[in-house]
């Protein structure tokens, strides 16, 4: 007799069922492992920020929906002085500690709409949506000045020395339209606060011809 008992499950329709639960399971897996695959080419895994490959693909993105709902936008490049001078005096584990300890830093004053990317080094870039550039100065400002802070607390009785941090900010539309632009303009007024004594924040100001 070759009919089902009511109630039986046909034959093969457990295995079925098994194979099915398997599947899901390891699309499940899969789709985990994409996301921490994605999420580790995004991310710069000393200081938790994201990287110079997630700026390039989310910084023109932002400036299209700047542009799109006419919002001003601002791109700033912060560049940590004499860094690479307490690499050589105290080694790679105190400037790796200060490098963290910089990112928390950033993490802790921004919006949650702003962006922190690890441009390279010792070099970090901002996006910061919907901000005017004297909203951005003040911010800045307040990261530049937490930085020293936090040290001389952290440094008592020990001569590492302060390191501190020149910015260079350029805003969009005045200073630039493209994310190469952008980006240059945000690098020369960091260069100019470098050549101004380092420690300072400084707008990006078009040269005249």
């Amino acid at each position: 007799d070759n009919t089902v008992q009511k109630g039986a499950h046909p034959p093969g329709l457990k295995q079925l069922a098994v194979t099915v639960g398997e599947t899901i399971k390891l699309s499940l897996s899969n789709l985990k492992l994409r996301d921490e695959l994605r999420q580790q080419a995004i991310q710069d895994p000393l200081t938790g920020l994201y990287n110079r490959r997630y700026l390039d693909e989310t910084l023109p993105r932002e400036l299209n929906r700047s542009e799109r709902i006419d919002s001003p936008l601002c791109v700033v490049m912060l560049d940590l002085d004499g860094f690479k001078q307490f690499n050589d005096s105290f080694g790679h584990g105190p400037g790796d500690l200060l490098l963290r300890e910089f990112a928390s830093i950033l993490r802790e004053h921004l919006r949650k709409s702003d962006i922190s990317c690890r441009y390279g080094g010792d070099e970090f870039v901002l996006i910061m949506p919907d901000a005017s550039v004297a909203d951005t100065k003040h911010r800045v400002e307040q990261i530049r000045v937490y930085l020293k802070v936090l040290q001389q607390a952290q440094h008592a009785g020990k001569d590492l020395g302060i390191i501190t941090m020149s910015a260079g900010i350029a805003s969009m539309p005045e200073h630039g339209l493209t994310e190469s632009e952008l980006l240059k303009a945000a690098d020369e007024a960091m260069y100019a606060a470098k050549q101004g004594g380092r420690d300072r924040v400084v707008v990006y100001q078009a040269h005249p011809l």
